[in-house]
């Protein structure tokens, strides 16, 4: 705690504190649709909270280094990957990302929901994000467009939700060396507090960082 506020690890070790699970354990939509069909390799998942995307990823064959600020999420999930059979190929990691960062280069580099009502860079983290990511591998950026259709307007209490241009944009990726493979916003269903389901939108963006061309002989 510094200047009498919770650190962003208090914040988040007090949220997972507050029940015995606070996600579905499902994997993320966006993620299934955008990662399906392609080769395994290896997979970095930043944020990944109780575990529900890394232990998707390495029932699909991939070698999966899960990060999360929060050691009672990251334990919660060695745990759902122990019950899913998956815990040899998930390196589970503790790090506050705009202070310390993942070693290695990623064939998948994974942003899903990556906002924080703390002090959390996140520009500055998406661009150590790119990059992770290896020569011929996928940075897979999801956010939040807007509120749900069941939170106040002033639910992220001003956290900028930016669009997927202007994450693309910020990532400031050298042209030439980077394909756009998805820029837009979308819709999902998910369930409210009272159990109905309703429409809200996300967005998504999906770039490969193309693979360096060998020179050619003289």
């Amino acid at each position: 705690m510094t200047d009498g506020k919770p650190s962003e690890e208090e914040l988040w070790d007090a949220r997972y504190g507050e029940s015995d699970r606070i996600w579905s354990g499902n994997p993320n939509t966006a993620l299934v649709r955008e990662i399906t069909g392609l080769e395994p390799g290896s997979a970095l998942d930043l944020g990944c909270g109780e575990g529900g995307d890394a232990i998707w990823l390495a029932q699909q064959g991939w070698r999966v280094t899960a990060v999360d600020i929060s050691g009672v999420a990251l334990d919660r999930a060695a745990r759902h990957a122990a019950e899913a059979g998956v815990a040899d190929r998930i390196d589970w990691q503790r790090h506050d990302l705009g202070v310390s960062f993942p070693g290695g280069a990623f064939d998948l580099v994974s942003a899903c929901f990556l906002h924080s009502h703390g002090d959390m860079p996140r520009e500055r983290i998406l661009r150590a994000a790119a990059s992770a990511v290896a020569p011929g591998g996928v940075l897979l950026v999801v956010g939040h467009a807007g509120p749900a259709p069941w939170e106040k307007p002033d639910h992220h209490h001003g956290v900028h939700l930016p669009t997927p241009q202007e994450v693309l944009e910020s990532l400031g990726l050298p042209e030439g060396r980077w394909e756009v493979q998805r820029c837009e916003e979308h819709e999902r269903i998910q369930t409210g507090p009272d159990g109905r389901p309703a429409a809200r939108t996300d967005n998504t963006l999906r770039v490969r960082r193309l693979k360096d061309r060998a020179e050619p002989r003289p």
